[in-house]
């Protein structure tokens, strides 16, 4: 049995090390499954190995639900999947729809009597196995509405810009930076070997406090950079 993380970033300029970080303080052991870039569909390559190596027993930890997936029926639809056979999910931000509170919520099922009265129960039951089923599809839908929202907000943003004579976008050769990149980079020409620093890709990469992709990407744009 096996935990593992899966976090997705759809845009360059967003950070995964946020996902990255949620899950590893919420289960260390977790194995992280990246992926880059992608679109709304689950046709996602480490989504699809996970998805089909993922056993009985396994469990996948999201961030939250929009990072299993952004279209509502696929969501639904892979979890119940998922669900059958075995395989735990749970949603940081979601707790309430983690595969362990649908399973208490189907196993609060009243039992058959043998009499009449089941004709009754039988229709209760109904009642709370959908009224489960809809918190994780509402979960799925609001999922869905929030990415199509934040869409239309950036393109009327663009719009509005461009609009006002603001450049939209970056040159080539620019490099999106934030205060924790330019962190990781200081230290890296700091104490890197590469860099006439006296320490080793690991222990650099345990001190900037990155996974071992960005560190290897950050360490090509300085060498990039001190080249020119």
């Amino acid at each position: 049995m096996r935990i593992y993380g899966y976090c997705r970033i759809s845009q360059k300029k967003q950070s995964i090390e946020r996902q990255i970080r949620n899950i590893k303080e919420a289960y260390p052991s977790a194995v992280i499954i990246e992926e880059a870039f992608t679109g709304t569909k689950i046709d996602r390559p480490e989504w699809n190995k996970l998805y089909a190596k993922a056993k009985d027993g396994d469990t996948i930890v999201f961030d939250s639900v929009s990072r299993m997936s952004r279209n509502a029926e696929e969501g639904f639809n892979t979890y119940e999947e998922l669900y059958t056979r075995g395989v735990n999910l749970i949603f940081l931000k979601e707790k309430h729809i983690n595969t362990d509170t649908y399973k208490k919520s189907l196993s609060g099922l009243i039992s058959m009597t043998n009499t009449n009265v089941d004709l009754i129960l039988e229709g209760i039951n109904k009642y709370l196995l959908a009224l489960a089923k809809e918190q994780i599809r509402i979960a799925f839908d609001q999922a869905e509405k929030e990415v199509a929202d934040l869409h239309q907000r950036t393109k009327e943003g663009i719009e509005t810009a461009k609009l006002s004579g603001k450049k939209i976008g970056k040159s080539k050769g620019d490099t999106w930076e934030t205060k924790k990149s330019k962190e990781a980079k200081q230290i890296i020409l700091k104490h890197s070997k590469d860099f006439n620093g006296t320490l080793s890709d690991i222990d650099v990469i345990k001190l900037a406090g990155v996974t071992r992709k960005t560190y290897y990407k950050y360490k090509r744009e300085l060498k990039t950079i001190s080249c020119k």
